[in-house]
């Protein structure tokens, strides 16, 4: 199975997504600061894999610390806790991995430098392992809403590179495959950063699944054609109501979905949930630089000073999502999360 994050000889290791498809470069990371950027460049991205990443950049913190006591350590540990929730404001997989290192460290003020150490490692070892159990239960939970020979249309890349293994959208996907229900998977190219085609169309490769690579202006002409059965993506947050924020595109997917009547289901772990925010409208959406709009895999494909505005996700309503599928089981309107 696909690793896109994992811990080895004291380092982070992590397969670097920017240099997909074309070469599958793994890199390790020391220090807190390392993941930071690593996250930031989108070496790693993914709400669940940033968030396994980002704890173990706590643990990077505490081992790369020079502090001969408790006070000391827990001053370094902060810097490495705000630097790492500073790298991408939307994914609350981020905060939500960040929170438990914090709630680790509060409960070993006191302990030996070492022991603390350890704890840290402990519980981003759990956190990795827990989100490879909840992306297999999502697609336990997922492949029995596709229906047998299912055309189905997925937009970004939720799948291993974006968890710690095996994926959320792509999970679905996966068991839906492995149960012999699908017939095809079409995969939107995702523009500007190209999520679906360089990693999507990529582990679909190698798994084998039959899937067929579209311009994401091509998602309305296939749903019109009567070629698509259902729609399955990925979520970076989702508010108390069920707003979803995810890959900008998704929004305009729901809509050309619930136009043509078909399903559209979010597939994330329960930790993307965010139930202090009470809508969308609250979710911070992170904007990116000019330049990956203003050109394609480094050529420039438009005039060096025209104004670019370049969200990373949208904001889906909740009203046009069909279901959305966790660990726990298929939630459906009204959307309640405990």
């Amino acid at each position: 199975m696909i690793s896109p994050v994992r811990w080895q000889d004291g380092r982070l290791v992590l397969l670097d997504q920017t240099r997909l498809p074309t070469e599958e470069v793994e890199r390790a990371y020391a220090s807190w600061q390392e993941v930071a950027e690593a996250i930031r460049t989108l070496v790693v991205r993914g709400a669940p894999a940033i968030g396994v990443a980002a704890a173990f950049g706590v643990v990077l913190a505490a081992r790369q610390s020079d502090a001969g006591d408790s006070s000391a350590l827990l001053a370094d540990l902060e810097e490495a806790l705000k630097g790492l929730a500073a790298t991408r404001p939307t994914a609350v997989n981020l905060f939500w991995a960040l929170d438990r290192m914090r709630r680790t460290i509060d409960a070993g003020r006191g302990l030996p430098v070492a022991t603390l150490g350890d704890r840290l490692l402990a519980e981003a070892q759990a956190i990795l392992s827990e989100d490879l159990a909840a992306n297999r239960a999502m697609g336990a939970h997922g492949a029995a809403l596709v229906p047998e020979g299912a055309r189905l249309l997925t937009h970004c890349n939720a799948g291993a590179l974006a968890t710690a293994g095996y994926g959320t959208a792509v999970g679905v996907i996966r068991a839906a495959h492995e149960r012999g229900r699908l017939k095809l998977v079409w995969v939107d190219e995702t523009r500007p950063v190209m999520q679906g085609s360089r990693l999507t169309a990529w582990e679909l490769g190698k798994e084998g699944i039959p899937h067929r690579l579209i311009s994401d202006v091509t998602a309305g002409f296939v749903m019109k054609r009567g070629e698509v059965d259902l729609v399955v993506t990925g979520a970076d947050r989702i508010a108390a109501n069920g707003d979803t924020a995810n890959k900008i595109g998704t929004y305009s997917v729901a809509v050309l979905a619930r136009h043509h009547s078909i399903p559209f289901y979010v597939a994330a772990p329960y930790s993307t949930i965010d139930p202090s925010i009470p809508s969308g409208a609250s979710i911070v959406i992170e904007e990116r630089d000019a330049g990956e709009v203003r050109g394609v895999a480094g050529r420039q494909t438009a005039p060096a000073a025209t104004p670019v505005f370049n969200p990373a996700f949208d904001v889906t309503p909740a009203e046009l999502i069909t279901a959305i599928i966790t660990e726990r089981g298929v939630i459906r309107p009204p959307y309640r999360f405990d």
